[in-house]
Order: C-alpha cells, then structure tokens, then sequence
C-alpha cells in the first residue's frame, strides 16, 4: 500500500466531509420546508437561506466521485454498479430539486407542485447516502470481479436502513440550525424561534438514532464482518469530536438569536466526527465483501498507479483551494440574519 494511495483515501473522506458539511444543511432545509415553511414568508426565508449557496456546495459531491473514479475506479465502479438504482434516485432527487428551486418563481399556478417536488428531492438523497454507507461498512457480496451480486432490496437491511435515518435526522438537523442561523430574529411566522426549538429536539433524537446504529454494528456487523471490523484509537477520537459537538449545540439556548452560530458550528463539528468514525473503521477498506474477505475493495488492491494519483494531487492542490476560496467568498457576500429586501429568490 503505497503512501500516495493513503493520501487520497484520506482526500476522499475530507470531500466527503465538505459535502456533509455545506449540502447537508441544504437538504435539510428542504426537508423541513413543508413543516417551517407555515408561511409565504417563511418559506422564502427557507428558500433565500440556501438559494446563493446550494449549487456551490454540490461541488463536493462531484469533486468526491471523481476523485473516486480516478484514485479507485475499482471502488467507483463497484459502487456506481452495486448501488445504480439507488444513485439514480439520487440523482433524481438532486436534479428535482434544483428544478422545482427555479421553476417555482416563474410558475405561480403549481408552486403546491414545486414545493413538494423540492421536498421529495431533498428527502431522498438525504435518507439513500446513509443507506448506501450503511451496506459499505456492513458488508455487500460480491463475486470474483467486484461485481454486486444481490438485490435492491437486499441493501434494505436494519443496519443500513438505521445509517440512512441517522443520515437524514442529522440533515434535518443541520437544516434546523441553519435556518435558525439565517431568519430573521423576529416576524417570517416566527421561523426563528421555531427553527431554534426544533433544532433541540433533533439533536435528542440524533443521539437516540447515533446509539442505535452503535448497538446494530457491534451486535450485527463487527460478528459477522470478513474484515475484522471493530473500535480503533482514530475512531475514538472522532467518536469524542462528534460528542464534542453535539455538546456544544446543545447547551446553546433556544431563546437567544446570538447562540445560533455557535450551535450551528457544533452541528457541524459532530459532522465531521460522523465522517470520521466512518472512514477510521473502514480503512484500509473502500468496500467491504460480506462473503470473503479476499473480495473485499481496500485501498492497497483498488488504487490507480502512483504516477495518477501523484498527477491527481498536484491538480487537488490547485483545485481545492480555489473551491474553497469561492466558499469563503460566497459566504461572506451572503453572511447574516435575511430581511425582508432580501427575499426575493
């Protein structure tokens, strides 16, 4: 296993992380859309929270998946091939709700239809990506090429399906923080306030869902795991990063709008533990075989050759941080509480 290859499994997790991070509360937003949303107001509070910045932060995703294809493609063609119906849903989501964002301002008559299509389209990638990292870290059957070898329905597993919920409420959460950050602290049917006191309760209920899917994988997966799958230091680490933030967010009072930063970033550090459990568990693993441990995609066995990945590197070092400065720049124009001059996407 060469360094270089370690490196980019390391540089997949961080796009991954900045996905969860910045489109998480995008999905979340819109989640919650029909239920914050009480509104006309309020729901154009929701839509001008991510209007500027959701397609940015999309990026990553696409970034991610081709870091994947170039520095694993055996990983990225199993997955994109195991899980294709799921990703299609995926897919299909992202795209409805980038259209139902712009076709509900130039059509008046179905914005009933708009506002449900965006709610659909941001609950199924937020529920499927957690179900997909769920048969990841459990354990899929493959054959001798690395091709998937069961059902759709067969990656429906309790495990998998718990991942998916811990995913979404998360999400949600995220979306609950971020509103709170963004709507105005009085007036927009009280968005603020109801948005702040949500975000409490999710993180109550993220916990619950977090202690489940702990159970599930030491009484399911870490039994039944071909590669030894368990606790490692890294993991602890993370696991006391996400308790950190969670921490954090929860003691941040409802009552008071200056707190909402502050538990926004909590959120989002317990995103990165999230992120961080998972890929300390995983490695040296991409794709674990739930029927032989020899078939399993790990980093050593799916990496491109060290001339790829050295090429790939000097273009992430360029790339990155231009990504990142537009973000910085993006949030520094759109930063602050919405008035009401502002709602006009």
């Amino acid at each position: 296993m060469s360094g270089l290859a370690v490196t980019w499994f390391i540089l997949v997790a961080v796009l991954l992380t900045g996905y969860f991070l910045l489109d998480g509360f995008d999905l979340g937003i819109g989640v919650l859309y029909p239920f914050l949303g009480r509104g006309e107001q309020s729901k154009a509070v929701l839509r001008r929270a991510i209007g500027p910045v959701w397609d940015g932060n999309e990026v990553w995703l696409l970034t991610a998946g081709g870091a994947l294809f170039a520095a694993f493609p055996a990983a990225y063609a199993t997955s994109f091939s195991g899980f294709y119906l799921a990703i299609m849903l995926v897919l299909f989501g992202l795209i409805v709700r980038a259209v139902s964002l712009e076709f509900r301002a130039h059509d008046p008559k179905l914005r009933g239809v708009w506002d449900a299509t965006f709610f659909v389209g941001s609950l199924l990638p937020a529920l499927l990506f957690g179900v997909a990292i769920g048969n990841v870290v459990a354990g899929i059957p493959l054959n001798d090429n690395g091709d998937y070898t069961g059902t759709f329905f067969g990656l429906l597993t309790p495990f998998a399906l718990c991942c998916g919920v811990l995913g979404l409420v998360h999400m949600l959460t995220q979306g609950a923080s971020w509103a709170a950050v963004k709507a105005p602290r009085e007036g927009a049917d009280d968005l603020r306030d109801r948005a702040a006191s949500l975000r409490r309760l999710l993180l109550v209920v993220e916990l619950v869902v977090f202690l489940l899917v702990t159970c599930l994988f030491f009484v399911t997966v870490v039994p039944t795991s071909t590669v030894g799958l368990g606790v490692t230091a890294l993991g602890v680490v993370f696991a006391v990063v996400y308790a950190l933030g969670w921490v954090m967010a929860m003691l941040r009072k409802t009552s008071d709008p200056t707190d909402d930063i502050y538990a926004f970033i909590g959120v989002e550090l317990s995103a990165v533990g999230l992120v961080g459990i998972l890929a300390a568990t995983m490695f040296p693993n991409l794709i674990v075989c739930s029927t032989d441990a020899a078939l399993s995609i790990t980093v050593a066995n799916a990496a491109s050759g060290d001339a790829t990945l050295a090429a790939m590197a000097v273009i992430a070092g360029i790339g990155v941080p231009l990504v990142l400065i537009y973000h910085v720049i993006s949030y520094r124009i759109f930063r602050g509480r919405l008035a009401k001059e502002d709602l006009t996407y």
